[in-house]
Order: C-alpha cells, then structure tokens, then sequence
C-alpha cells in the first residue's frame, strides 16, 4: 500500500512540474483546406474529417457560419484550461490542459462557411487512451454553440 502511495505522490508531483504537458505537435493547422488527419493507431483523438471511429459530426454553423465561428471563440475561451493559442478569421486552435494532472490536448476548429459548418480535430498529446475526453469537449461545446 506504501508503494502505491509513494508512486502516486510523485506522479502527482511530477504533474504539478509539467512533466505530463507533453510537447506541442508540429502537425497542426491547415493544409490544403484541411485540419491535419489523427493518428489512427490511437484512441486518443476525434476529427469530422475522418471516417473511422475517431469521427465526430462537425460543428453547424447555422444559418450564418462566421457569427458561429465568433460565438465558439467566447465559448472556447470562457472553458476550464483552455488557453488560446492561436486565433485566425477561420482557424482556432486552443490547449485544454486537465485540472489535476496537467495532461494537455490540441483543439482546432476550422471554418467552413460555404459548406455552413465548422470542422473540429481534438487530441491528446500523451497516452493512447483518452477515455472519451475529446469527444465528451466537442460535443459540450456544441451544445454550448446551441444555447
């Protein structure tokens, strides 16, 4: 039992150092019109531009796409741990990192107005599990977008 209280401290510790942040992907943003493609080896991600079962309906972006688009701005920002990294007319990409053990994921939204949506890609940075994290984000936001 000792053991695996000590283990636990210094993981905990070890969270409070940010060794559990993981780095930044290179791959991220747009190209050719598209948010990067997940690694599909992992169950620690979900995107609306895939179609295996890391697929996730994209944002509506009702009948007016930008105003959305500036609505899930504030929706993203007002989140616990989200931090705004980057933010572009049509492209938004945001770190979520998680209360206790500091774990970080890579959120990216991308305007399609034409198409009257936006596009989502959200993935952990460590683990191969994310315990349905990912998921369980894009869909409050989008309820949150329906309010």
């Amino acid at each position: 039992m000792l053991t695996i209280v000590v283990l636990l401290a210094g993981l905990f510790i070890g969270a409070q150092m940010g060794l559990l942040t993981g780095k930044r992907p290179l791959r991220l943003g747009v190209t050719d019109g598209q948010l990067q493609p997940v690694r599909t080896q992992l169950s620690n991600a979900v995107s609306s531009t895939t179609t295996d079962y890391h697929r996730i309906a994209p944002l509506s972006g009702g009948t007016n796409a930008k105003a959305s688009f500036e609505r899930l701005r504030s929706v993203v920002a007002a989140m616990p741990g989200a931090t705004i990294v980057v933010d572009q007319p049509e492209y938004l990409y945001a770190e979520f990192q998680s209360r206790i053990w500091h774990f970080v994921d890579d959120v990216e939204f991308l305007l399609d107005e034409p198409g009257g949506v936006i596009e989502v890609r959200s993935a952990s940075r460590l683990g191969r599990k994310d315990f349905g994290v990912n998921r369980a984000r894009i869909e409050s936001i989008r309820a949150a977008l329906t309010r």
